[in-house]
């Protein structure tokens, strides 16, 4: 499965049982109704607050009850690895379960492929706050993610964030991507281009003040980068507020 092609929509399953694998990791959120599910030797149930996480390559059956419906996401394992620490079925906290919901009124308009894949990252930085204390993450890359959070407005190299997780450039870059499916630069590109996002949807500032708080002194640079991202220009939003 490539990048390109993580999804997220609405589904219904059948009452009969069905059983098979994918390589690709899926998320299983309530809307309403039941969904039993079995994933290798767990057996649980997708009900109210509770989520399925089906880990790549995993065995899983599964059967519906009436009226079922769920928001599900299917998800590259190189986009989000540390899914397969998480166990198979997580309580979802008040903020997830409001962000379901929300996800479910979007999914019944027409969504472009670009905001889809935008809510879709959004779901995975939530899940990844709320399970942040079961996922083993090596403490010097959990440094080095967290100084991106905190300074992607501004220009990092690779080996000044070698230097603040005590690791060498080399050895970042291999334990970064193991750790978290990408290497340190397309990180802080993401992570960029997710703020970017809220920014031009919220409509407060210009593209160029937008371009700036995200840390792209040129104009030109944003608006290629931001297109290249997500498929659309930062322009549109401003097309679509008029």
């Amino acid at each position: 499965m490539q990048l390109s092609n993580l999804t997220l929509d609405l589904r219904s399953y059948s009452a009969e049982t069905d059983n098979h694998l994918h390589d690709y990791h899926q998320l299983v959120l309530p809307v309403s109704g039941q969904l039993d599910i079995s994933v290798g030797n767990q057996s649980g149930r997708v009900d109210s607050d509770q989520a399925a996480i089906i880990s790549a390559g995993k065995d899983h059956g599964f059967s519906g009850s009436e009226g079922n419906c769920f928001v599900v996401a299917d998800i590259p394992d190189q986009l989000a690895p540390e899914f397969e620490q998480l166990p198979a079925f997580i309580h979802l906290s008040p903020a997830l379960n409001q962000y379901v919901r929300f996800l479910h009124q979007q999914l019944q308009q027409y969504n472009s492929a670009s905001t889809q894949r935008q809510m879709l990252l959004l779901l995975i930085q939530l899940l990844q706050e709320q399970c942040g204390h079961q996922l083993r993450l090596d403490r010097r890359i959990a440094v080095a993610r967290n100084y991106l959070d905190q300074h992607f407005n501004t220009a990092i190299r690779q080996r000044q964030l070698a230097a603040v997780a005590s690791l060498s450039p080399r050895q970042l870059g291999e334990l970064f991507r193991k750790q978290l499916g990408m290497t340190p630069q397309q990180y802080l590109i993401e992570k960029r281009m997710q703020q970017a996002w809220q920014l031009l949807e919220q409509g407060h500032l210009s593209i160029q003040q937008v371009a700036d708080a995200v840390g792209y002194s040129s104009l030109a640079a944003f608006s290629d980068r931001f297109r290249r991202h997500f498929d659309i220009p930062p322009s549109y939003f401003r097309r679509v507020g008029k």
